[in-house]
């Protein structure tokens, strides 16, 4: 155990690893377009090109860490707009000390405006996660849910007054996809997308994010970071 937690920590764990999974079909075989100079924070990569203090960021899901959302301010120094509307994240969040650039909302994000309803993420052991918490579709059920407020990108850009998004991260278990859909249809194009996604959940599939991948592609965005895991993606539209 000591050995494998060992193994970890050097990146050609993660390059094999990655590789043995698109081997066997877990995972896609992606690869990047651009070569851009980077920030890298953990499983995120993201360009300043087009970011500076004007810029209007948007982080979409918080868990229990900032790190991303004060290392975007600190090298940039553009306004970050956080969502998460689950209960260890605005409890958390109230704990935090936060630069005035950082504003934070108890919303979740999807394809449509109105009630979301959540349960806490279950792991293979069964062990509930008490900050990770995803969407519980029709088919699903679960013991102890929550009903949250949603809205959609287009909608949150006009109660926030915006008229652009310069870069958006996207980590919300499972959501993404839809999320994409609405960017797509509405023409709404943020500068950088950073995504998480979660074909690895039963609920998904990886050609979901195949197909995701290729309409973002179809509209100018690049891909220009892949993380150690292969599912964090970072893109670019160098047209907007």
């Amino acid at each position: 155990m000591k050995l494998f937690k060992s193994l970890k920590k050097h990146s050609f764990f993660w390059l094999i690893k990655l590789f043995l999974k698109r081997l066997v079909g877990r995972e896609l075989w992606l690869k990047r377009e651009l070569k851009l100079e980077t920030v890298i924070l953990g499983e995120w990569e993201f360009s300043l090109e087009c970011l500076n203090e004007n810029g209007i960021v948007y982080s979409l899901g918080v868990g229990d860490s900032i790190e991303f959302d004060l290392e975007i301010i600190k090298h940039s120094n553009a306004f970050v707009f956080a969502f998460d509307p689950t209960p260890y994240a605005m409890k958390w969040i109230e704990q935090q000390s936060t630069p005035e650039r950082l504003k934070f909302y108890p919303w979740a994000v999807s394809g449509k405006d109105g009630e979301f309803i959540m349960a806490q993420r279950v792991n293979h052991k069964g062990n509930k996660s008490q900050v990770m918490w995803a969407e519980l579709l029709p088919n699903e059920y679960s013991d102890e849910v929550i009903s949250v407020p949603s809205y959609t990108i287009s909608s949150i850009m006009r109660k926030l007054d915006h008229h652009k998004i310069d870069l958006m991260k996207v980590d919300v278990e499972g959501t993404e996809y839809e999320i994409i859909n609405h960017l797509l249809e509405n023409k709404i194009w943020p500068k950088q997308l950073l995504i998480e996604f979660h074909h690895r959940f039963k609920s998904k599939d990886k050609a979901m994010t195949q197909t995701a991948i290729e309409e973002l592609q179809k509209v100018g965005y690049k891909i220009f970071s892949i993380s150690e895991t292969g599912r964090e993606i970072g893109f670019i539209n160098l047209n907007v």
